[in-house]
C-alpha cells in the first residue's frame, strides 16, 4: 500500500504545485506538501480584529496511515461541494483517497482552483 500511496500523493500533490506561484510553500517533504498565504481582512475579522498569525495553510496534502488525505481550507462553509467529492469528504476541508482515480482528481483540480480564487476574493488571504 505505500506505493500505491506514494503515486496518489504525488498525483494530488501535482494539483497543489500549480498554485505555487501564487501561495507560498510551507511544507515540501516526501509525505507532506502544504501552501499557505498572507491572512486576508476577512481572516483578520473573523479572529476578532486581532492578527493571531501573519500566515495561514490554504491547502495541503499528506500521506496517512489508511490514506492520502487532501485539505482544501476553501472548502469549509461551502455549500456546493461537487457531487462526485462528497464522498470522499471527510470533515469540513478533508478528501481522502486510496488509489488513483483521473476523473475525480480532474473534479478536485478545478474545485481548489475555484475554491483558492474565491477564498482570495472573499478576503481570507492575500496576495503573497
Amino acid at each position: 500500500m505505500p506505493t500505491e500511496f506514494d503515486s496518489v500523493f504525488a498525483r494530488l500533490k501535482e494539483i497543489l504545485v500549480k498554485h505555487a506561484g501564487q501561495l507560498a510553500v510551507k511544507t515540501d517533504t516526501t509525505d507532506c506538501y502544504c501552501l499557505e498565504a498572507p491572512v486576508g481582512p476577512a481572516t483578520i475579522r473573523a479572529w476578532g480584529g486581532k492578527a493571531r498569525k501573519t500566515a495561514i495553510p490554504v491547502a495541503w496534502v499528506e500521506i496517512g496511515k489508511a490514506y492520502v488525505s487532501f485539505h482544501l481550507m476553501a472548502a469549509y462553509g461551502r455549500k456546493t461541494i461537487p457531487a462526485p467529492l462528497r464522498p470522499r469528504m471527510q470533515g469540513k476541508t478533508c478528501f481522502n483517497f486510496k488509489t488513483i482515480d483521473e476523473p475525480l482528481f480532474k473534479e478536485l483540480e478545478q474545485f481548489t482552483a475555484r475554491g483558492i480564487a474565491a477564498f482570495r476574493k472573499a478576503g481570507f488571504i492575500a496576495a503573497s
